[in-house]
């Protein structure tokens, strides 16, 4: 992370499975939603600069809530709090039909609804590429009101040179400007400065 951002603290807000249970403090909020196993909670740990902020499990459709966590950073000489929302990962049938349907309400109505939402990060596995699933979700993201930051993922397993070319191909598929579109990797901590200057330029009405 560049001098000009830093992480002061980041610490899990409260869990909500309906609006009633969403935090009401006008907190700019930035969610993230991926299918699972994508990176997602590395992704936050990572651009939170915590280990254990969210829970990483190697379980599939583990997370089943909204589960909300405010990061305090100081960017430009300028303390600011932003709010992250942890969305259940897409894409997983190991469920019943009915519970399927619960998370899908749940998660349309955040995403449709919620007033302090700036900006939506959409995970996508750089290196297996969209899903059609994953197309599914940004065709109804791009029906919502937030703006959306398209994030290629697990990009160090692609060697350097066919990285640039993985993400023009990814947007090239997605339908969308390559400017909105950047790699990731919480493993070597690739594009974290990248992601944080997208997301606070949208905040700030920048981007």
């Amino acid at each position: 992370m560049s001098s000009a951002l830093k992480v002061l603290d980041a610490v899990f807000v409260t869990t909500a499975t309906k609006a009633s249970q969403w935090p009401r403090e006008p907190v700019p909020e930035v969610a993230f939603v991926g299918r699972s196993n994508v990176g997602k909670s590395s992704m936050i740990n990572t651009l939170a600069q915590r280990n254990k902020l969210v829970r990483v499990s190697n379980t599939p459709g583990r997370t089943r809530t909204l589960n909300f966590f405010d990061v305090t950073m100081e960017s430009h000489a300028k303390k600011r709090v932003v709010r992250l929302c942890d969305l259940p990962g897409y894409g997983f049938a190991k469920v019943s039909k009915v519970e399927r349907e619960d998370w899908h309400h749940m998660i349309n109505e955040y995403l449709s609804e919620r007033h302090t939402l700036k900006v939506i990060v959409s995970i996508i596995d750089a290196e297996v590429g969209p899903t059609a699933d994953d197309v599914a979700m940004l065709d109804f993201l791009q029906g919502t009101p937030p703006k959306i930051l398209v994030v290629g993922t697990k990009i160090d397993r692609i060697g350097k040179s066919y990285r640039k070319p993985r993400l023009q191909e990814l947007a090239k598929k997605l339908e969308v400007p390559i400017e909105a579109v950047v790699g990731f990797s919480a493993t070597e901590r690739i594009g974290v400065s990248d992601v944080w200057n997208r997301l606070l330029a949208t905040v700030d009405g920048r981007g």
